[in-house]
């Protein structure tokens, strides 16, 4: 079990604009309307800064529902909060762990960082 790639989220490089029907004949009613794209970043991040991707390579942490493949969402200045899932460094290495509803000062690891989301594929 392994953390396959560590990205950065960047920003899009092209704005969505409205544009115009360029078709013959009679136009359809809804030409008018048309929706922007959906950014993932806005909805699933809050600081772009501190927001990190991570894939899992491995079936490692079933026990907390992630999965071969799946992307983590992590936020290292989310705050530490009991029962959370945390991305945490023991021993010089990356594991992933539920912080306890034991005091947050007595912890035998350091948190870097929060996980906020965790992505599935579906087959």
């Amino acid at each position: 079990m392994e953390f396959e790639e560590l990205y950065k989220i960047k920003m899009p490089d092209e704005v969505h604009q409205a544009g115009t029907s360029k078709q013959t004949g009679f136009p359809s009613p809804a030409t008018h309307y048309l929706e922007s794209t959906i950014d993932l970043n806005s909805i699933l991040t809050t600081n772009r800064d501190a927001t990190f991707f991570i894939r899992i390579s491995g079936n490692g942490w079933k026990a907390h529902n992630i999965l071969d493949q799946d992307v983590l969402i992590i936020n290292r200045a989310a705050p530490v909060k009991h029962g959370k899932l945390a991305l945490v460094v023991t021993d010089g290495s990356f594991k992933i762990e539920r912080i306890p509803t034991t005091s947050v000062d007595d912890l035998e690891f350091t948190v870097w960082g929060v996980i906020t989301y965790i992505i599935h594929a579906v087959l």
